[in-house]
């Protein structure tokens, strides 16, 4: 039971979210207002994404340019206001486990290239394969 107690927050209310801070009705309408500047700013990437992809008005090859910025933006809104990655100290273990996924990810992209481009490298050509079946 004293283990219980020990671990309770100091203001009593043991309902918070790890990294939430207590607070009334105002804690409460400026969390949401923060989800809803996220929500805002995300909606508006996602608009201007397909706005970039098929507006002339962009140079043809720089649109690829124009998508990878908006998504990375789109990956930096949803990790700040959705779920509030920040450079605090009680952040280390997150942004750690954050940048172990963005790792692996980049492993198995680069692999997966990799593994392509020496298939394609080492196979036999076309015409070669056709005259061997006959």
């Amino acid at each position: 039971m004293n283990d219980i107690v020990a671990d309770a927050p100091r203001g009593g209310t043991g309902d918070l979210a790890p990294g939430q801070k207590a607070g009334g009705p105002r804690g409460i309408a400026a969390g949401l207002g923060s989800y809803l500047v996220g929500l805002t700013l995300a909606v508006v990437l996602t608009v201007a994404s397909f706005w970039a992809a098929e507006t002339h008005l962009i140079y043809g090859p720089g649109v690829s340019v124009a998508l990878v910025t908006l998504g990375i933006a789109q990956i930096g809104i949803h990790l700040v206001f959705f779920l509030h990655l920040t450079t605090a100290p009680d952040n280390t273990n997150n942004v750690l486990a954050l940048a172990f996924g963005v790792l692996i990810v980049f492993f198995v992209i680069v692999g997966s290239l990799w593994i392509m481009a020496n298939l394609n490298h080492m196979s036999m050509p076309m015409d070669q394969l056709m005259r061997m079946q006959r």
